[in-house]
């Protein structure tokens, strides 16, 4: 089993358990996690996160336990869901909905408002060119969401204004926004 601390927050220092064997997943290490959440303000109170390829959740379960309103974690691996439940019923978290299914599928037909879009896909796909794609396609649902991608390969911004961006070993990270010309 893999296991993700939550740094900080509410549920502060917890840890979680999931399958560390599907391909793939990799949780967002602590570090970059706290250089995330400084970016976004330690306070999200009032703010609905959508953590779209979840996988250990670990984004998701962080914003939640900084007062975030409510999270939508998007997993399509049945295992992988199934200890994404099991983690919320430890944490007691009745404002998180999770989603068994493909998270391109979900977010063409997604229409809820939403403050921060994670969105940490597996490096080895294509999967985050897409979901940007997608959502520059429905850039009016997506025109105040804050966007926090993690890549090897950098995407394709063109559509983007980066807010800020960092870089910690191999992982880089970036929180962007649509770009309104």
């Amino acid at each position: 089993m893999g296991r993700v601390r939550i740094v900080g927050g509410l549920h502060r220092s917890r840890v979680l358990q999931f399958k560390d064997n599907v391909d793939g997943l990799r949780p967002t290490p602590d570090r970059v996690r706290e250089t995330l959440f400084n970016w976004l303000g330690q306070d999200l109170t009032g703010k609905i996160c959508l953590d779209l390829f979840a996988g250990s959740g670990a984004l998701g379960f962080e914003a939640l336990s900084r007062n975030a309103l409510s999270a939508i974690m998007v997993e399509q691996d049945k295992a992988v869901v199934k200890d994404l439940l099991n983690n919320k019923k430890l944490l007691k978290l009745s404002n998180l909905e999770i989603i068994c299914e493909n998270g391109l599928s979900y977010l063409k037909k997604q229409d809820k408002h939403i403050d921060i879009l994670f969105l940490d896909p597996p490096y080895d796909s294509d999967l985050l060119n897409e979901s940007l794609q997608l959502i520059y396609s429905q850039k009016e649902s997506f025109k105040n969401t804050l966007v926090y991608i993690e890549y090897r390969k950098t995407p394709d911004l063109t559509n983007y204004s980066i807010l800020k961006q960092a870089k910690a070993g191999v992982v880089k990270s970036a929180l962007i926004q649509l770009a309104y010309n």
